[in-house]
């Protein structure tokens, strides 16, 4: 099975990841993503990402990122974020769907949505870097710094509390919670509201809003990138 598709409908690149088990950000699976994001970038589409039933994403690939080969884990760290940093400055309205769990990284790729609907149900939503005994990126922290609400950023990521997708609005990780069966009329209503937008002026007034964070999280990934090289000798 392909761990991604790419469909273009109305006007929406439709973005959906499924590897068959937890959507494990994989070197494979991101590179198909950087592809479907920059694919709709140049066609300037609005762009909906989506993971499969019961599951957005469970993080990186831990036997990529955790294996004997610590380049690999270098590079894989570093095409996570970056891809975090296209979605950010993607030129058209973007729309994340936590369809499920949402680990790690893919914590971090859901909140680099515009907006970011989850589905409801027993599922978690957390940064567990800390619980299983890994030190936070710094670009993690850049993203949680512009996402998360008051009084969550503690909790979130130095304590790695694990949120439902109701408890994860609260915390500013989601915009909104649908019930399953209320999922795709929401989305489209969405993506309605999203198109009498001026696009020109969406862009430009994105990126000015998220010039700081931007520039924030693109030293963030190139000191974690440089720790990582400094520690392998490369």
């Amino acid at each position: 099975m392909a761990p991604l598709t790419y469909q273009v409908d109305a006007g929406v690149a439709w973005v959906t990841m499924d590897d068959g088990k937890v959507n494990a950000l994989s070197p494979e699976l991101l590179a198909a993503l950087h592809g479907a994001v920059e694919r709709a970038a140049a066609e300037e589409l609005p762009l909906v990402l989506r993971g499969r039933e019961g599951v957005f994403s469970a993080g990186f690939d831990l036997k990529v990122l955790t294996g004997g080969d610590r380049t690999a884990s270098a590079d894989l760290l570093k095409s996570g974020f970056t891809l975090a940093e296209r979605l950010l400055a993607h030129p058209a309205p973007t729309v994340v769907v936590c369809t499920g769990h949402a680990i790690a990284m893919g914590l971090f790729t859901l909140l680099s949505g515009d907006y970011r609907i989850g589905v409801s149900g027993p599922f978690r939503i957390t940064a567990n870097e800390v619980a299983i005994g890994m030190t936070l990126p710094r670009s993690a922290i850049e993203l949680c710094h512009y996402r998360l609400l008051p009084g969550y950023l503690d909790r979130a990521v130095v304590l790695a509390e694990v949120f439902d997708p109701r408890s994860a609005v609260d915390a500013g990780i989601l915009d909104i919670v649908v019930d399953p069966d209320d999922l795709e009329p929401s989305l489209r209503a969405t993506l309605d509201r999203m198109g009498t937008l001026q696009m020109a002026a969406h862009r430009a007034t994105k990126l000015r809003v998220r010039e700081q964070l931007l520039t924030g999280l693109r030293a963030a990934i190139e000191a974690d990138d440089a720790d990582l090289r400094r520690a392998i000798g490369t």
